[in-house]
């Protein structure tokens, strides 16, 4: 094996946690020493051991003089665990491979720097990209302290989310909504507007065996959300959170012995301003976000510049019709060059259905708009 298999190796590990250890970082790490691996492990959940110790504790072997291949720079702090890179030099690690820098602040350059004054060959940016790719929640949520926002929805090939009636269900088949399943239980939160409540009463939770359950969030400005609906009516086995420019203290006061929480935000425009709500989650620990509202919340997000990245599932359906909407509604844009710009990263079939993923390019159409 070269070191470009034991380091791919050791990406394939850090993907095993995807969903589990938000708001840390996907990490992965190989122990190699005379083409033999030694230990391996990868950072299963938040509190837990990170990838690097993982692999050193699971191991009786001697690693005096073995290569470590990390996905990411060794920690050289301590969090909720000692530090990595202390581990790594008392365990006679000799060389170490690693793929991504850590933008974190405590570790940015300091793990690398203190395993090279301990004498220890270092390798930086090795299959870099590859090993970026586990982590643009991570990168994004530790250098902007807000969430990383996915936006998804599906679509006929015509562009339409609904029929001219609003019948939506379903648009996609069965591995396609599986497949929403699992980017449910990767995300640390769902939101959708106070709208989709109100036409669609959702659960928002992950069905996905044994997953991880969003946060679940309602952007409703004026607080219309229903009582009875089952977002209210699980809250107490489902967190769930209401986002609102609302200050009728009776109406408040009725969600929270049912178990919401209710964010009183900034207003913009008499709505909930994005901006403002983002900044609080982040300040709950919220990295990521799943944007899965309708099209007016749609175009708000991305009119406000909070949308990092988009997933658009398109079925091989047509069906029509001048008032069905889609996907983003809104006023719209008046002139093309104030589109807002995809960047192509991947295109998957899935049964039927296509996923397009895309990432934004772009800067806020116009500085910032509600929802």
């Amino acid at each position: 094996m070269t070191d470009f298999d034991y380091m791919a190796r050791a990406i394939a590990l850090a993907e095993k946690a995807r969903g589990w250890t938000n708001p840390n970082p996907l990490v992965g790490c190989v122990i190699v020493k005379n083409d033999e691996i030694l230990a391996e492990g990868y950072h299963e959940r938040i509190g837990g051991w990170h990838a690097e110790r993982n692999a050193i504790l699971n191991s009786s072997a001697d690693l005096r003089g073995a290569t470590a291949y990390v996905t990411l720079e060794p920690c050289c702090h301590y969090g909720r665990t000692p530090p990595c890179s202390d581990l790594l030099i008392e365990r006679g690690i000799s060389k170490v491979f690693i793929g991504s820098r850590d933008p974190n602040p405590l570790v940015s350059g300091k793990g690398v720097k203190q395993l090279q004054a301990a004498g220890i060959e270092v390798v930086t940016d090795f299959m870099r990209e590859e090993c970026d790719r586990l982590n643009p929640i991570f990168f994004h949520y530790i250098q902007t302290k807000r969430p990383y926002v996915l936006l998804k929805y599906a679509m006929t090939a015509d562009g339409k989310i609904a029929t001219s009636t609003g019948e939506s269900k379903w648009i996609t088949g069965e591995l396609a909504r599986a497949k929403v399943q699992e980017t449910r239980h990767q995300y640390s939160a769902i939101m959708v507007g106070v709208e989709t409540v109100l036409a669609d009463n959702p659960m928002l939770n992950s069905r996905m065996p044994n997953a991880k359950q969003p946060v679940r969030i309602v952007c409703d400005s004026s607080l219309r959300t229903p009582l009875d609906c089952q977002l209210v009516q699980t809250a107490k086995e489902y967190r769930t959170i209401i986002a609102t420019v609302s200050d009728d203290l009776q109406k408040i006061a009725q969600f929270q012995p049912l178990g919401v929480e209710v964010l009183v935000c900034k207003a913009k425009d008499k709505r909930v301003d994005l901006q403002d709500l983002l900044q609080k989650l982040g300040e709950m620990q919220i990295d990521s976000l799943l944007l899965e509202g309708g099209s007016s919340l749609n175009f708000s997000a991305l009119q406000a510049g909070v949308v990092n990245r988009v997933h658009c599932y398109i079925a091989p359906k047509l069906v029509g019709g001048a008032t069905a909407k889609t996907p983003i509604g809104g006023e719209g844009i008046g002139v093309l060059s104030q589109a807002v710009k995809l960047q192509l990263q991947s295109t998957e079939l899935i049964g039927e259905d296509i996923l397009i993923d895309y990432t934004v390019e772009t800067l806020p159409l116009d500085g910032g708009e509600t929802a």
